[in-house]
């Protein structure tokens, strides 16, 4: 398990935990972000991230994507 941080462009990835308050985990939640949902690191640009969750793209602050843990699957 490794920090969304370390993940680079082109990644896939499967969320393993979620850490925060719980307003954050909501937040992220909300926006499709789950255990066990696939994510494809589409930009990465000095920590803040795009990826695809689902059929949509979300762009993350480098203080949003340190919450997200994350297995590489590809």
């Amino acid at each position: 398990m490794l920090p969304l941080t370390m993940a680079r462009a082109g990644e896939n990835v499967e969320i393993a935990r979620i850490s925060g308050s719980e307003e954050v985990r909501q937040h992220l939640y909300e926006l499709g972000f789950t255990v066990g949902q696939e994510l494809n690191i589409i930009s990465d640009v000095s920590g803040s991230l795009i990826v695809q969750v689902k059929d949509s793209r979300i762009a993350l602050d480098r203080s949003m994507v340190s919450k997200i843990f994350v297995n590489i699957t590809n």
